[in-house]
């Protein structure tokens, strides 16, 4: 009995002890204080985490670089992961789709002429577009290192505990998204086909048997194909380097070379899949699917809307890690059921019609 007595003063002391801790804590703001130092613990071992997969991106793309030639290989990977794009005046949105694309096309030619100037040699353009894209991605997980270093550091000179606790919050997501990033170095330097690739793909299948092929724009080639007495033009990205070419801008020369003789604009993509639904399943539906920042997008839009060309898409489902890494078994047994799909759909055009089919996205590891 006297036992018990004692046990039960022992927890009404440890009861009171803890209560008065915790009004301690409310009142002084300590349990704020320590809030926020395991959130910005936890923040900091995940930035550390991508700081160590920026590091092993830049130094792949330096092995890359040198295997490729390059003089100053590590030089010209320090500058080019702080290389930085200013988006065009939209308060004025007259020609801002013509001003974007003339920003980035400047942007990508500074890159190429960086490595050109320091080459000892010429190299095939597949090989130089593959070490852009790895240098991109060093790019990429450089800045996400620096945007979070930088929220943590102001977050902590301010005391703001708010600003730390959002962003332990979608650190999660953060972290994932710069391991995708990480692993598609190793698909890019070994130009093996990306989930993205799906498109072009498509595209490869349907032209096996061309008549002709050209380059309608830069770093993109187009293929004649006769489909039962209809005209298949089919458009794609110039493979197997990894770059997504200029689809739309090609597709409007078409148009305008045929000065509208054009039957159906049909365009394949990968699309981003929503949380329950299957890698490789496939939907159709209207307008231009591409995903560019809007160039390209508006150039095939203008062009159908100017002729009132029938403009139509269907898209492969995949989730975000998918579209940029290792294309998977699904996604390629999707592209085969596409192809099928195109081809039953130009057939349904009366005889002598003409047909163009954009196999969009990055053609890495898909020639033509």
């Amino acid at each position: 009995m006297q036992g018990g007595s004692q046990l039960s003063d022992i927890l009404n002391i440890i009861t009171q002890i803890m209560f008065m801790a915790f009004l301690f804590m409310a009142f002084t703001g300590a349990d704020q204080r320590l809030r926020m130092y395991l959130w910005a613990k936890n923040i900091k071992a995940r930035m550390e985490e991508i700081k160590e997969m920026a590091e092993e991106s830049k130094k792949e793309s330096i092995e890359v670089l040198k295997k490729l030639g390059v003089s100053k290989a590590e030089d010209l990977v320090n500058k080019l992961s702080e290389f930085f794009t200013i988006s065009p005046v939209d308060i004025e949105p007259t020609d801002i789709t013509k001003r974007m694309a003339h920003i980035f096309r400047t942007g990508l030619r500074r890159w190429e002429k960086e490595i050109d100037k320091n080459l000892t040699e010429q190299i095939p353009k597949a090989n130089k577009h593959n070490a852009l894209v790895l240098i991109e991605i060093t790019n990429s997980l450089n800045m996400i290192y620096k945007i979070i270093r930088h929220y943590l550091l102001y977050a902590l000179k301010n005391n703001n505990l708010f600003l730390i606790m959002q962003l332990w919050m979608i650190m999660p997501q953060i972290t994932k998204m710069s391991k995708t990033l990480r692993n598609a170095v190793d698909t890019f330097k070994n130009c093996r086909p990306v989930g993205d690739s799906v498109g072009p793909l498509v595209a490869y299948r349907l032209m096996r048997n061309k008549r002709r092929l050209w380059r309608p724009a830069e770093d993109t080639v187009a293929g004649e194909v006769d489909v039962d007495g209809r005209n298949l033009i089919v458009v794609k990205a110039e493979g197997p380097g990894a770059t997504v070419g200029n689809p739309g801008e090609a597709i409007m020369r078409i148009v305008e070379e045929r000065r509208g003789n054009v039957d159906l604009i049909l365009t394949v993509d990968a699309a981003l899949k929503l949380e329950g639904e299957e890698s490789g399943s496939i939907a159709e539906g209207s307008g231009a699917a591409i995903g560019d920042p809007g160039p390209e997008k508006i150039a095939i839009e203008r062009a159908a809307a100017k002729y009132g060309i029938p403009l139509e898409a269907i898209v492969i489902k995949m989730s975000n890690e998918e579209a940029i890494t290792d294309m998977p078994k699904k996604i390629a047994e999707a592209a085969d059921k596409v192809v099928n799909m195109v081809l039953e759909r130009v057939k349904e055009l009366p005889k002598g019609a003409t047909a163009i089919v954009a196999g969009i996205g990055n053609t890495c590891g898909v020639a033509q």
